[in-house]
């Protein structure tokens, strides 16, 4: 039985909501059982977001317990390390190295850690996400990106993405989007 269970993290505004959307309807094509869940923080001030996506027979409940994601995506490197606890000791962990600096550092009175990806034991894929996702035509593709290098470690067919991402994105943009997510299968 194929299943897996994965966890989005991020500060509001970078396309958090939109990644689990399309993470849920390429499932969905694909005949899987869905579960999805969002945590809104304070999303529109930079907060954090958070969702949780569980597919599969077992997928009862929307929610991901701690220590059993198989994915952590993080389009913050920060989100990402604070949402260690999800990640299962097998499981991978894909991150943009994006920085966007917390209220409490940019008032003086935190400092932003300087590795925070070095408490993970687990196998780390980071990349420059918003780099990737300016070389493909927009800044605001980083979701893309980060789902393309999820799926280079799911079983969906590049027609069921092709499909889940132009029933999410505006038909003028399916273009950069697609482009985005090609750069992040490629890794490019």
């Amino acid at each position: 039985m194929r299943k897996f269970d994965a966890v989005i993290v991020g500060v509001g505004g970078q396309g958090i909501l939109l990644t689990s959307k399309i993470l849920g309807r390429v499932a969905m094509a694909e005949g899987s059982r869905v579960k999805v869940s969002e945590v809104h923080g304070m999303s529109q001030r930079g907060g954090s977001v958070i969702t949780h996506v569980r597919v599969g027979e077992e997928a009862h409940a929307p929610l991901v317990t701690m220590g059993q994601a198989d994915f952590l995506i993080g389009f913050e490197v920060l989100e990402t390390a604070r949402a260690a606890l999800f990640v299962k000791p097998a499981g991978i962990v894909i991150t943009s190295t994006q920085r966007i600096l917390p209220m409490p550092v940019i008032s003086g009175v935190e400092a932003y850690p300087q590795q925070p990806l070095a408490l993970f034991s687990q196998r780390v894929e980071s990349v420059d996400a918003p780099a990737l996702a300016r070389k493909a035509g927009s800044p605001k593709a980083v979701n893309l990106v980060l789902l393309g290098m999820l799926s280079r470690h799911l079983w969906f067919s590049v027609d069921a993405w092709k499909q889940a991402i132009a029933a999410s994105v505006p038909k003028e943009t399916y273009t950069v989007n697609m482009a985005a997510f090609q750069m992040g299968m490629n890794d490019v």
